[in-house]
């Protein structure tokens, strides 16, 4: 028996949230007293062996050109082969747009209890349940599965990533591999040198900058911490930032180690997709905003006075 996890990758490149997926999986597979295994379904130019150190011991890796593409219907069909071929009891995702697609499908197919959005370890000791966030982030839920398969996708940012020591044996797993429904013509990427659903620091902004032409002050603070850029609703709705940037209720929910909101009023369906961040600083120049009661640190000023200063203040501290 063992608990497979999912290694999404894109580009060639393995996303961080499988890292955290990894190191989840494993623990559950320690807990369990089985082998933590983990299948990839795409080439990728990082040396899958040193996923070892995350704690698994064997990856499948599936390849195929069909596969170069995701394809929710066509991943869930190999995942379950190879699922069946690992006899695994436990099924890991990220539950990030990926994990999303598949894991529910998956859950379906193998007829196995889903959590989707799980944030900590499940608790064993008596049966199988599992903690994840309800009711946008202003609850918590325990979850109690019975099914013999187990399926858990990960909230990101919700499980820290411990790496050790170990090589992971990597196998080529043949599998009956459908030709997608769905034929991709074109690839448009989101601009960003972060993607903003990975990043540990995020910067974002809201209608008090007044204009897109004000945006160079975010971008310049973003750049010195490191940080992904993103944006209200209400800005990407005006077109003064492009859609891939809004995070609340309607676009990306993220869980940040710090989110730093400038001009957000912080509006209940901004707060959803944001509340889980480790971190939350607020610049606002009414001190009535909302979003001050959810902040851990707030400041009470204009952001064109505000921003430049705490950006030029970060420099200095670098050097």
């Amino acid at each position: 028996m063992s608990v497979l996890i999912f290694i999404d990758a894109a580009e060639g490149q393995v996303k961080k949230a499988s890292y955290e997926a990894l190191t989840y999986g494993a623990k559950i597979a320690e807990q369990l007293g089985v082998t933590a295994e983990g299948v990839v379904l795409s080439n990728v130019s990082e040396d899958l062996a040193s996923l070892g150190k995350y704690g698994v011991k064997k990856i499948y890796q599936v390849s195929n050109d069909a596969l170069d593409h995701m394809d929710a219907q066509v991943y869930t069909k190999v995942i379950a082969q190879v699922a069946e071929a690992s006899a695994a009891t436990v099924i890991v995702f990220s539950n990030n747009v990926d994990g999303k697609a598949i894991a529910p499908r998956l859950s379906a197919r193998m007829k196995a209890g889903l959590v989707a959005g799980a944030v900590a370890l499940p608790d064993t000791s008596n049966g199988f349940t599992v903690k994840k966030n309800v009711f946008s982030g202003k609850a918590f839920a325990n979850i109690s599965v019975a099914t013999p398969i187990k399926v858990i996708s990960l909230s990101p940012n919700a499980y820290k990533i411990e790496a050790g020591e170990g090589t992971a044996e990597v196998v080529p797993f043949t599998a009956t591999v459908d030709t997608p429904k769905v034929k991709v013509t074109n690839v448009t990427k989101a601009s960003g040198e972060i993607p903003l659903t990975e990043a540990e620091i995020v910067v974002s902004a809201g209608r008090g900058l007044k204009g897109p032409e004000n945006w160079g002050m975010v971008e310049d603070l973003a750049k010195v911490l490191h940080a992904a850029t993103a944006c209200s609703r209400p800005v990407a709705d005006a077109h003064w930032r492009p859609h891939n940037e809004h995070v609340g209720q309607t676009g990306y929910a993220i869980a940040p180690n710090l989110y730093i909101a400038i001009g957000i009023s912080g509006a209940i369906q901004h707060l959803a997709g944001v509340n889980r961040s480790k971190v939350i600083v607020v610049i606002n120049k009414d001190p009535e905003a909302p979003f001050f009661k959810a902040a851990d640190y707030g400041i009470v000023g204009d952001a064109f006075d505000v921003v430049p200063k705490l950006t030029e203040a970060i420099k200095k501290i670098k050097g």
